[in-house]
């Protein structure tokens, strides 16, 4: 199955480039695990594997390619095998908007 639907935020975000630091660390390693991002309609996603590639998408942006063939905007990672991702603080301010209101009291 492949996740590369239009996130939330369909226009790509720049992502430090510690991120794509990580990524290439990721790939050299072989690492298998778990990688929570944003995606389309269902919101959160997750995908499990190993990154085979990270590739540079003509206006579009970075994304990269599990073994399993589920492609991944990296501006759009929330944990990469555990680890926060570019969307870390995103997916934070939304999990804790609620504790931003008083409910109802002034």
């Amino acid at each position: 199955m492949n996740l590369n639907q239009e996130s939330i935020n369909p226009s790509y975000m720049p992502v430090a480039y510690e991120y794509r630091e990580i990524i290439d660390e990721q790939i050299i390693r072989k690492t298998r695990g778990r990688i929570n991002f944003f995606c389309g309609e269902q919101g959160i996603c997750d995908a499990e594997g190993s990154i085979k590639e990270m590739k540079e998408v003509s206006k579009k942006g970075i994304y990269i390619l599990l073994d399993t063939g589920v492609e991944i905007r990296i501006d759009r990672i929330i944990t990469l095998f555990g680890k926060p991702g570019a969307a870390y603080d995103e997916y934070d301010a939304y999990s804790n908007a609620c504790m931003n209101c008083n409910g109802g009291e002034e």
